[in-house]
C-alpha cells in the first residue's frame, strides 16, 4: 500500500496541495497512472474536509484517510519542524500520516516536501499488504 500524507495549514490553497502531490509523484517516479502511484491520501481528521484538499483528492479519484491528530504524537519521522513537533510531538505531519495510514511495516520513500508558500507539505510511505488504519 502507498499513501500520500499531507500537511496543511487552513489558507493552503489547491495551487500549493497539487505542487507538492505532483512532486511527490516525480519523486516516485512514475508518470504511468495515478492508480499504480498511489493508494490513498491521508491528513489529519480537522484537515480532512479543507475544501483545497477535497478537490484534490477528488480530481485524481484517492480515498482520503483521516488520522486522528493524538495518533501522531511520538511518530518518528525523518524531517522535523520545530513548530510542528512542538504542535503535535512528531517533526512531520505529512509523514507521520502517511506512515500511520499505510500501516504496520510502513516506511518513508519520499520524505517531507514542503510548498513554496509554506502552507502545504506532502511525504510517501509504503507497506506491503492491504493494512491501515
Amino acid at each position: 500500500m502507498r499513501v500520500i500524507g499531507f500537511g496543511l495549514r487552513p489558507s493552503a490553497s489547491r495551487q500549493a496541495l497539487e505542487h507538492v502531490f505532483a512532486r511527490a509523484l516525480d519523486k516516485i517516479g512514475s508518470h504511468n497512472g495515478l492508480s499504480v502511484v498511489a493508494d490513498s491520501l491521508a491528513t489529519l481528521s480537522k484537515r480532512a474536509g479543507h475544501p483545497a484538499f477535497q478537490a484534490l483528492a477528488q480530481a485524481h479519484e484517492l480515498p482520503v484517510i483521516a488520522v486522528e491528530e493524538t495518533a501522531v504524537a511520538g511518530i518518528k519521522t525523518h524531517t522535523r519542524s520545530a513548530r510542528i513537533e512542538a504542535l503535535f510531538g512528531t517533526g512531520s505531519i505529512a509523514e507521520a500520516t502517511a506512515l500511520l495510514a499505510a500501516g504496520d511495516g510502513a516506511r518513508i520513500i519520499v520524505s517531507r516536501i514542503v510548498s513554496p508558500d509554506g502552507t502545504a507539505s506532502a511525504a510517501v510511505a509504503e507497506t506491503e499488504g492491504l493494512t491501515g488504519i
